[in-house]
């Protein structure tokens, strides 16, 4: 019973991501990272509000702006860039286990016109989520409802359980890591030692020689 609630608790917690909002100036990219594992679906929608000069507050964006939606893997490879509207939605799926860049900036074309170049992006991202189709959601037939909406958990525990064995994976590699990073101290430390060692001995030898040289010995 424990563990039905702990799974479901952690797909809730995975269902439910925080929206986040950043301002934008004229032609200013802004980027966020998102470190996500291989084969997940990554979705993304935003909403664009702009700065009045004139009742000083942010309004919604005028119509013919634009946002170029640009998304980068680990390697630096192009997985998305488009041209969207004011408000949009997009989404990918991760090739490789990472940290991907989502960048967005606006086309900057048509905000000096409406009086200023400052812009509020409200931006959510969702990692691994399929979202539930509203007309199968509120079906009448409660059995395939319930039947839908359990797949969707089933769903969402595999997507946790993928997201922990990345985290595990990554816990290896840095563990590794710092094992190798130690190792490599280790012997820089013995190597300075006896470098020291014959630098002492050659001084030594050096100044005995100097001695007998000077007959002081």
């Amino acid at each position: 019973m424990k563990s039905h609630l702990i799974g479901i608790l952690l797909s809730f917690w995975v269902a439910v991501s925080p929206a986040l909002y950043f301002h934008s100036g004229e032609r200013e990219e802004k980027c966020i990272i998102e470190d996500i594992p291989s084969d997940t679906l990554i979705t993304g929608s935003y909403k664009v509000q702009q700065w009045d000069m004139h009742e000083h507050r942010f309004l919604e964006s005028a119509p013919g702006l634009g946002m170029f939606v640009t998304i980068t893997t680990p390697t630096k490879e192009l997985l998305l860039s488009k041209l969207y509207g004011p408000q949009g939605t997009f989404s990918f799926t991760s090739h490789l286990p990472g940290e991907h860049n989502i960048c967005l900036q606006s086309n900057s074309t048509k905000l000096i016109s409406f009086g200023g170049s400052k812009l509020r992006i409200h931006l959510d991202i969702r990692v691994g989520e399929h979202f539930l189709d509203e007309a199968i959601a509120q079906a009448k037939d409660k059995v395939n409802e319930v039947n839908f909406r359990l797949g969707h958990l089933i769903e969402q525990i595999h997507h946790i359980s993928k997201e922990q064995n990345y985290h595990r994976e990554r816990e290896e590699y840095f563990r590794l890591t710092s094992e190798e990073t130690n190792n490599n101290i280790l012997w820089w430390a013995l190597a300075q030692t006896l470098i020291l060692i014959l630098v002492g001995v050659w001084q030594m030898k050096c100044l005995k020689d100097f001695f007998i040289a000077k007959k002081l010995v």
